[in-house]
């Protein structure tokens, strides 16, 4: 993907099918199946593509037990199915992991082992392998690092793990690849229409600050947490249908947990659900759910998460962790559907809902990464019957994404480039210079760094630091020591110079100090 190349085709053609408004999972999963189908696809990205919820999740494709404990079946089903159709299209990117939950009452060996032997059921031919009852030594054996006072046991169940932006940037070469054009920091600011219809938008490059009116035969939003400012794009009076929860991880040194199996917790002191899972030679230990009154770009971790974060982790390791032992914390925000006007969570839906404004806006809001691509398959159903576009089936069940490998191992760093890998040790063997990390605290080398310039529309440092690689969603301190080096090599790769270096390491430092305690 190049970008420049990408907003040439800006000026060469005359009208699209659709345009997408967002480079997150539901924008992103939208283009792919678009554009798959061959209707001529373009998506706009107001920043990075997943700079907001889908960089921030807890890295987990799954069901959910939760819903399961709410009796919501159909979402579970959904999730389970979209869960076997994503390892078996994108087996580099989506890797399976082990879950225990401890049992330290009485009840809750059988209670759970029911509940996962349901899950089980509804996961069918596409489940991952069975779950199982263990006995206290089991359970130790496969954690010896958990809280063993008052352990009974434990229940052993499977579920997906991933890394949530390089699917997008995956999602977004898979686009790509079927002719789909992709342009991010190119915010929508206006609608266009004709007789009162929706006829394309309006839209600004924030690079080169060159404006641009682009027609299309019909406009979906998916714009997550922001959906309702695109609606009021089209209607000023729109009603506000997203409900905005946060969601908080700190990342923690594997010390804390050795073993390669997760920990599950389903019900908290305060009915929360909490995971401490192995990513990436760290630990993921989340999430949090509060309501906050409106979305943002860059949510910050209250103080009550992070202390409930670092106790509750502490009730089920032998080591606490503590404050100073947090290597970074990050937060998203769910964007949830408000079905009525009463806002209690009882009426907040965790679906995904399709709908279209009397001008002919298609909105979907809502859902989750697990199921983006049945999300994108409703919306562009809908959008072909709304927009009366030339009827064409949808392909993504069995659409292997860009990179498609086999046989990879989560322990390879390189894994989530799948066949691309080849190509980045090519470039790599042409200059050794390029193959020794950039801190010995992460994996991470400059040759992605070229590579996510050259292939992957990096032209940010936070790009590159945030989103391309992880470095600072698993070292916040780390990644502000390697800014100026990351910079240095993508100031080389995009002809810029001293002051650009000086300035993207400035706000890439500003930033940094929001992920770090």
């Amino acid at each position: 993907m190049n970008r420049n190349e990408m907003i040439k085709s800006l000026d060469e053609t005359d009208k699209w099918d659709l345009i997408i408004i967002g480079g997150g999972a539901t924008g992103l999963g939208a283009a792919v199946d678009a554009a798959s189908r061959g209707y001529k696809t373009l998506l706009l990205e107001a920043h990075d593509f997943a700079k907001g919820t889908s960089s921030r999740s807890t890295k987990l494709i799954h069901g959910g037990l939760r819903y399961l404990k709410q009796g919501n079946i159909n979402l579970v089903t959904e999730a389970l199915k979209e869960r076997g159709l994503l390892y078996k299209n994108a087996p580099h990117l989506i890797g399976h992991r082990e879950f225990l939950v401890p049992n330290y009452q009485w009840w809750e060996g059988p209670f759970y082992g029911i509940g996962l032997k349901v899950y089980d059921l509804l996961a069918g031919d596409l489940g991952i392998a069975k779950s199982r009852s263990l006995s206290k030594e089991e359970t130790l054996a496969k954690i010896p690092s958990l809280e063993e006072k008052d352990l009974r046991g434990g229940t052993i169940y499977f579920d997906g793990q991933f890394d949530d932006s390089r699917l997008a940037i995956t999602l977004a070469r898979t686009c790509a690849d079927h002719n789909g054009i992709l342009i991010n920091y190119m915010p929508v600011t206006g609608m266009l229409k004709e007789r009162g219809m929706i006829s394309g938008v309006e839209a600004v490059c924030s690079e080169t600050h060159k404006k641009y009116q682009i027609k299309a035969k019909g406009v979906i939003n998916a714009c997550g947490i922001f959906s309702d400012e695109i609606r009021k794009m089209d209607e000023k009076e729109a009603e506000k249908r997203i409900l905005t929860s946060q969601g908080s991880h700190i990342i923690l040194d594997r010390s804390f947990m050795k073993s390669n199996t997760a920990i599950m917790v389903p019900h908290t002191d305060d009915g929360r659900v909490l995971f401490i899972v192995p990513w990436k030679n760290h630990l993921v230990v989340g999430t949090t759910d509060l309501n906050i009154d409106k979305p943002m770009l860059e949510p910050k971790p209250f103080e009550e998460e992070i202390e409930f974060l670092l106790e509750h982790a502490g009730k089920y390791l032998i080591k606490d962790p503590k404050r100073e032992d947090v290597l970074s914390v990050f937060s998203g925000i769910r964007p949830l559907v408000k079905t009525s006007t009463d806002q209690a969570s009882s009426k907040v839906s965790r679906d995904h809902v399709i709908f279209a404004s009397d001008s002919k806006l298609l909105s979907i809001c809502g859902g989750k990464w697990t199921t983006y691509r049945k999300m994108a398959e409703d919306v562009i159903d809908r959008a072909i019957d709304l927009f009366e576009l030339d009827e064409q089936s949808c392909i993504t069940e069995n659409l292997k994404l860009h990179g498609y490998l086999e046989d990879v191992h989560e322990i390879d760093s390189w894994c989530v480039y799948g066949s691309d890998a080849r190509e980045l040790t090519s470039l790599m063997n042409d200059n050794p210079n390029l193959n020794e990390p950039m801190h010995p605290d992460l994996t991470y080398l400059p040759v992605e760094v070229i590579w996510a310039v050259k292939h992957e529309m990096a032209i940010h440092l936070e790009d590159i630091l945030a989103r391309r690689t992880r470095s600072l969603f698993l070292n916040a301190k780390a990644s502000i020591e390697i800014a100026e080096i990351a910079a240095k090599i993508m100031a080389k790769e995009l002809g810029k110079d001293e002051e650009w270096i000086l300035q993207e390491c400035k706000a890439f430092k500003k930033l940094a100090k929001n992920y770090h305690l």
